[in-house]
């Protein structure tokens, strides 16, 4: 008798600490996805997958990416009401530059500086994979069209 009330006992101890396994688990799930930052999953050119951290607030929604000189890619999905790809990442200060003779000459993206008078280098613009025409404060945002600032 006394074995079969040590069991229901040993039984009942382990159903509890099950009860309270799962809930913790539930809670650590739960909490960590509240804390992770917003974004979307991306494919780069090399066909690695990465998340695109959301900015901004607006209707219009376009992807950005920055690719640093030594290939390192940070993807952005920006969110804004700008009619311009410049002036929602001027409002987002992701880039920063000077105004020249054919619109903002970019000098600075998502904090890294490119300056051809100092380094050699420059951040050139892209549309779609292809090498930009117009400026960055000059080029309408079309939804569905991604952005991005390389280092040449």
């Amino acid at each position: 008798m006394q074995t079969k009330q040590k069991r229901h006992i040993l039984s009942s101890f382990f159903c509890m600490a099950l009860i309270v396994a799962m809930a913790l688990f539930a809670t650590g799930c739960n909490g960590s996805q509240e804390n992770s930052p917003s974004g979307t999953a991306q494919q780069t050119n090399d066909g690695q997958q990465t998340t695109a951290a959301q900015l901004g607030e607006g209707s219009t929604k376009f992807d950005f990416t920055v690719v640093d000189k030594e290939g390192n890619q940070t993807a952005f999905e920006i969110h804004t009401d700008k009619e311009t790809v410049g002036q929602a990442l001027l409002e987002l200060e992701l880039i920063a530059g000077d105004e020249g003779p054919y619109g903002l000459y970019v000098k600075t993206v998502n904090g890294i500086t490119a300056d051809f008078d100092k380094d050699g280098v420059y951040w050139a613009f892209y549309i779609n994979g292809e090498y930009a025409v117009t400026s960055v404060d000059g080029t309408k945002i079309t939804e569905g069209d991604h952005y991005s600032f390389q280092v040449e």
